[in-house]
């Protein structure tokens, strides 16, 4: 039974988007405004988040949902750990820990994945397929903001097992359409997208007190006093 759930996915999560590219930090950031101790903080975050999502869909890979939609050239979790040597050094696994909101987003990848694997789709689109999206975009500015030659601590940014982007963006969205679900699952799944994106946001809440310290009140508040139109809203990815 064919759903469409590529397009209810990205419909359904059109408010969250944009609400998650006005927080504080990313609104910064896609105004090149990047500190770079808050930023490392952030891919320690996604190191574990991205951990915890592909040691799940990895356990789940015969699952008729879950199973099709673990690409291998997605995988995060090893350009992370590159970034992560650059920024903290041979010892950062000795020095990273989960934030609050990290751990509490963990937590919730970990409960879907033993309560209802077909949600983790959900999680899945949110992260990774906007990674897809925005990734040269995102790691552009960041080389600019942060004086950064190379990709060395942008990895996360680099898909090296993709050699076109828009290609795969669309192949993974029939996979997702000929997932064997029906319009009940998909409304739960649709939701889960958006929690997803909630917790997405609260992790770039906590990132906005070391950037405020890093430049001032002043330059943040006139960095994020307007409401921008979320990518998504504007135009397909």
């Amino acid at each position: 039974m064919s759903v469409a759930l590529a397009t209810q996915l990205r419909e359904g999560t059109k408010k969250s988007h944009t609400m998650a590219e006005n927080t504080g930090f990313v609104s910064c950031f896609l105004k090149g405004v990047v500190d770079k101790a808050s930023y490392r903080k952030l891919v320690a975050d996604l190191y574990f988040v991205y951990t915890a999502m592909e040691e799940e869909i990895a356990k789940l890979g015969d699952h008729p949902v879950v199973g099709p939609v673990g690409m291998q050239e997605l995988n995060r979790r090893e350009a992370l750990e590159q970034d992560l040597d650059y920024y903290f050094g041979a010892d950062w696994q000795d020095q990273i820990q989960p934030s609050p909101s990290a751990a509490a987003y963990v937590e919730r990848i970990h409960a879907v994945a033993q309560e209802s694997p077909e949600l983790l789709v959900g999680h899945h689109y949110t992260r990774y397929l906007g990674d897809l999206s925005g990734g040269q975009i995102l790691k552009n500015i960041a080389q600019k903001a942060m004086n950064m030659n190379g990709d060395d601590g942008l990895h996360f940014y680099v898909f090296n097992d993709i050699a076109d982007e828009k290609a795969f963006k669309t192949t993974y969205r029939s996979t997702m359409d000929e997932l064997p679900i029906d319009q009940a699952m998909a409304d739960r799944i649709v939701e889960e997208a958006n929690h997803a994106f909630h917790l997405n946001m609260n992790m770039f809440k906590e990132l906005e007190g070391n950037l405020v310290a890093a430049i001032g009140k002043v330059l943040f508040g006139f960095l994020t006093r307007r409401q921008r139109a979320g990518s998504t809203e504007a135009a397909a990815a």
